[in-house]
């Protein structure tokens, strides 16, 4: 391999020792990938110091930064002694979202890792996290760590949508099933391809049915079914998913996502996002709705036009 592929692993300016950490070290080891650790630093504790003495502030900033320097380089330091190539870096910076934008536009990234930071709804209603921030900005794979059930993932499922009137999708579900596919090949672990799809999200006339009592009639049901099994096994089957690794299953999609990877134990969910404007993105996508409740971490793919 020429070129060497990257890891960029954004981490807590707290200097804690997340989940996260693991899984970038086994993935980056796995892959043969050089990993980029890089912490964007704010305290406001110190930020605020230089309402007082504006000197001491500076200098306090400076000894706060050179500790996380050296935190992170004895966290990177075993990794090294595994056969992982590791940089660090300490960014001082208070909103960290364009700076995180302009590392991957100026260094290219095969995925961005960070530790999902939980929030509480009533924060997320007032505020947008950064995570919900990335999330809809990132342009890069964007990899969510919550609970681990094996540092290097041995269960990956992905999430298609296949049957989807938005040209938005147009080309998605095969960059999810690519992505999907060369994480599993990567671990050596099983991949299981999932369309979940719930007739109450569908509007009658979006598919060319006059009205919706003739929609939801059993004749007009089955034609509809078929139709979107026909289109998930196109899917699946130019992508090289075995039949028996196919499923498919009604329901509301952020319900049967999250219940099979609960009973599955699923270490990776691997779904691709698209873009919202106006109330749409107000609203959120099922990976935003979806990334707080999963029982497993999250690999969010995204467009290609982003």
């Amino acid at each position: 391999m020429t070129d060497q592929s990257r890891f960029m692993l954004v981490v807590s300016p707290l200097m804690e020792h997340s989940p996260a950490f693991d899984r970038a070290a086994a993935l980056a080891k796995a892959a043969g990938a050089a990993l980029h650790i890089v912490a964007f630093d704010y305290l406001e504790g110190l930020a605020t110091a230089s309402l007082v003495n504006e000197q001491a502030m500076e200098q306090m900033r400076l000894g706060y930064v050179e500790r996380h320097r050296q935190w992170l380089e004895d966290q990177a330091r075993p990794l090294r002694k595994i056969g992982v190539q590791v940089t660090t870096e300490v960014v001082w910076v208070e909103r960290p979202l364009q700076e995180i934008l302009i590392h991957l536009k100026e260094q290219p990234m095969s995925v961005l890792i960070k530790a999902l930071e939980h929030e509480s709804l009533l924060s997320r209603l007032m505020f947008t996290p950064l995570d919900i921030h990335l999330l809809r900005e990132c342009p890069v794979p964007l990899h969510f760590v919550s609970q681990l059930h094996n540092v290097l993932p041995r269960r990956i499922v992905a999430a298609v949508d296949p049957f989807h009137s938005d040209d938005q999708y147009k080309g998605l579900n095969d960059r999810i099933l690519r992505e999907a596919s060369k994480l599993a090949s990567t671990c050596d672990a099983e991949l299981d391809v999932i369309y979940a799809h719930d007739l109450s999200g569908i509007s009658a006339d979006e598919f060319g049915f006059s009205n919706g009592s003739a929609f939801f009639s059993s004749a007009k049901a089955k034609v509809l079914f078929d139709a979107q099994a026909d289109a998930f096994r196109d899917l699946a089957e130019r992508n090289g998913i075995a039949p028996e690794r196919q499923h498919m299953i009604m329901g509301n999609p952020a319900k049967v996502l999250s219940s099979y990877a609960d009973a599955y134990n699923i270490d990776v969910i691997v779904m691709g996002r698209v873009g919202h404007r106006g109330m749409g993105r107000l609203i959120g996508s099922t990976v935003e709705h979806l990334l707080y409740k999963m029982p497993c971490s999250v690999w969010v793919v995204s467009p290609e036009n982003i």
